[in-house]
């Protein structure tokens, strides 16, 4: 029975994960769950899953739910706490499903305490890189991936990099592939969070219209797979049902195909190396319209190139990416900027903040902190 920690329980990501370990009750114990703020969504949690602790990041909630929660949870407050759920010696699986860098810290404590990692908190790499990788390997920690598209390279990597050409990573193209540019000046946060194929939360709906999802799914794929830039390459496939490429230097090209339901990636996580029932259904190709795949159009997702170019330099850069990224989204989705002023508040700061070493944690944290101030002094009211 393995006891499993599931950080950022009621986003997306923790209620799959809950559902895929329902279906294996023999296998997983529900140990420590985390959220936010939705304590009302939590107390459901805790009432149906009865986990040792609960933590809540915010003070008012936590309160809120040490009120209600059932008998036998304990509930626990602020962010050590996360870091205390993720490396206590009782867990041994961390489902890593906050999202941006507010999942940093508890993702390396789970690290560094050679815990298996599931791995759906891609920004913790942005961030950590390395760093991480280093960290994980001197603990014995497992970095499994549960991005579909890292999930999907990692299956097919199974036998061994021997002969590894390059990867392709497949993206949807969001809700805006087929929109004229000129349009997209006057992009609603609505319409953006609209996407054609997957119910995500808000932050990463609109990474994914401005496929800065995925150019942060390059870095992260850099790190994972100790693989150059160059041989990362990105396809755009709108039906989403092949997860991602490996090319071979004998000319085979191998792939992993699903419906576009992360609960395969999650389940595949949980149970690596064999497998289980996920409750995802059988695909049925025969049932499916044609595949298409195209080359992203690189004017279109300025993102997408501003993370290449991020990781082709290294060092502190992807970290300042990921930082002014994150603050822009929020701009955007609080109607302060327009759609088309996320690339240019992500290049602005790019150009601004200082370039340095990142060889500890806390080196990391204080770029996160020195990139956001800068890009939030590039946040001007928008056009509208």
């Amino acid at each position: 029975m393995k006891n499993v920690t599931i950080l950022g329980a009621t986003g997306s990501i923790g209620i799959n994960t809950l559902d895929v370990m329902s279906r294996h009750p023999e296998k997983y114990n529900v140990f420590a769950l985390s959220a936010n703020d939705s304590w009302e969504k939590m107390e459901k949690l805790c009432i149906k899953h009865l986990p040792k602790f609960a933590v809540m990041v915010n003070e008012e909630a936590a309160e809120n739910l040490k009120k209600v929660a059932p008998d036998g949870v304990m509930v626990l407050q602020g962010e050590a706490a996360l870091n205390d759920i993720a490396s206590h010696q009782n867990t041994d699986f961390v489902m890593a499903a906050i999202v941006g860098s507010a999942g940093l810290s508890s993702t390396f404590a789970a690290a560094t305490s050679g815990k298996r990692v599931m791995l759906a908190n891609k920004e913790s790499l942005v961030l950590g890189g390395n760093l991480l990788i280093n960290t994980a390997k001197a603990s014995g920690a497992e970095l499994i991936p549960v991005d579909s598209e890292h999930s999907a390279i990692f299956q097919c990597l199974q036998a061994g990099k021997e002969g590894l050409n390059k990867i392709q990573l497949t993206a949807s193209g969001g809700p805006f592939l087929k929109t004229p540019a000129t349009e997209l000046y006057n992009v609603t946060p609505k319409q953006a969070c609209n996407h054609p194929k997957w119910k995500m939360g808000q932050k990463i709906s609109v990474d994914s219209a401005t496929m800065m999802n995925k150019g942060l799914e390059v870095i992260e794929a850099h790190f994972l797979f100790q693989l150059s830039p160059s041989k990362i390459e990105v396809v755009i496939h709108p039906q989403s049902i092949i997860h991602s490429f490996v090319y071979f230097n004998d000319g085979s090209v191998l792939s992993q195909l699903g419906l576009p339901d992360m609960r395969s990636a999650i389940s595949y996580a949980l149970s690596y190396p064999s497998r289980q029932i996920s409750g995802v259904e059988d695909l049925d190709l025969t049932k499916q319209s044609s595949l298409e795949f195209l080359s992203p159009d690189m004017d279109r997702f300025k993102c997408l190139g501003l993370a290449y170019d991020a990781l082709e330099q290294g060092k502190s850069v992807p970290g300042t990416l990921n930082a002014a990224n994150e603050v822009a989204v929020e701009a955007f989705l609080n109607k302060k900027i327009g759609f088309l002023d996320i690339s240019k508040t992500i290049e602005k700061t790019l150009a601004t903040t200082p370039i340095s070493n990142l060889d500890t944690l806390a080196s990391v944290v204080e770029n996160d902190h020195l990139s956001r101030k800068i890009a939030q002094s590039f946040i001007k009211p928008s056009h509208s």
